[in-house]
């Protein structure tokens, strides 16, 4: 590290992803970092923090701010997660805006467009999912949002595949200051490891549970300790409704048991370690508009 704080030219910054829900934010980012650190699901708003991760090479360290998905809140935690992305914008020096390959440009992208109207610094364009449009239709996308707004870049990319993720890479240092890095080389997320399980057991429910449930939990872990060896955790998954905490049991508790194992599978591979995890399951009636409790599961919005 401190043969790079000596290397003229050495870049660091903050680059935040922004866009509507489902576009792929939590995807790339962690195929540019090279591992998984934001979880992912087909679900819209899954992220509802604002994840940071770090990419340390010899030309700079990008520390990159996985957004929520901006989109017309329902309640205190949407306000919450609007609020996150929104002022992620203005901290970032460089803004990456991900859209899907469309020539329609609907009510969602057009509000992200007036704030990003009021960013000074770089907005790059990442037009994602390529890999799902045939290449001479990516042409006519980036001329549909070139009239929109004045990119420094536009970067048509494939996050599930890994296409052009280099040059994106590269278009990102050319735009960032010179300047020491804030972390040490070998980090890869400043976020708490009992917040990382906790996500990731969350990602688990998502990707296991019915379409009117996922964005009703929360999860905390209880209690984390390593015993020989062992690293021991206790998490609890809440719902708002004792219908929804039947659902995620599920008959003979099967769902609960889906939900732990492909959870402890995947922690113990992050951890390099036997896990062995144990969840219940709370109801917190209408959580998502109780001040008090959205603070309890994390999601404070002080914090913003």
């Amino acid at each position: 590290m401190e043969q790079m704080k000596e290397n003229k030219g050495y870049k660091a910054g903050f680059v935040a992803l922004v866009g509507r829900p489902n576009v792929g934010k939590s995807t790339l980012m962690n195929r540019l970092i090279g591992q998984k650190i934001a979880i992912t699901s087909p679900k819209p708003q899954t992220t509802r923090t604002r994840a940071r991760t770090i990419l340390s090479t010899e030309r700079g360290q990008i520390v990159f701010l996985d957004t929520p998905g901006i989109h017309k809140a329902k309640d205190k935690l949407g306000n919450y997660m609007v609020n996150v992305a929104e002022h992620t914008l203005m901290e970032a020096d460089v803004v990456l805006w991900l859209v899907e390959p469309s020539n329609f440009i609907g009510a969602g992208e057009r509000h992200i467009i007036e704030q990003l109207k009021k960013v000074k610094n770089p907005v790059i364009l990442v037009i994602n999912k390529t890999d799902t449009v045939k290449r001479e239709e990516v042409l006519t996308f980036i001329d549909t949002y070139r009239k929109e707004l004045e990119f420094q870049e536009i970067v048509p990319v494939s996050a599930l595949k890994g296409s052009n993720t280099d040059r994106l890479v590269e278009c990102i240092f050319q735009h960032l200051p010179e300047g020491e890095p804030f972390f040490d080389e070998d980090m890869v997320t400043d976020q708490p490891m009992r917040q990382v399980v906790a996500e990731l057991i969350r990602e688990k429910a998502l990707r296991s549970l019915e379409d009117e449930v996922p964005h009703g939990i929360a999860v905390v872990v209880e209690r984390m300790r390593e015993e020989k060896g062992i690293c021991h955790i206790d998490a609890t998954i809440s719902c708002e409704k004792e219908s929804h905490k039947g659902i995620i049991i599920g008959k003979d508790g099967q769902m609960l048991k889906k939900i732990g194992t492909s959870a402890r599978h995947e922690i113990e591979s992050m951890m390099e370690m036997k896990v062995a995890l144990k969840l219940w399951v709370k109801v917190k009636k209408d959580w998502r508009d109780n001040d008090h409790l959205l603070k309890n599961f994390g999601y404070n919005p002080k914090d913003v």
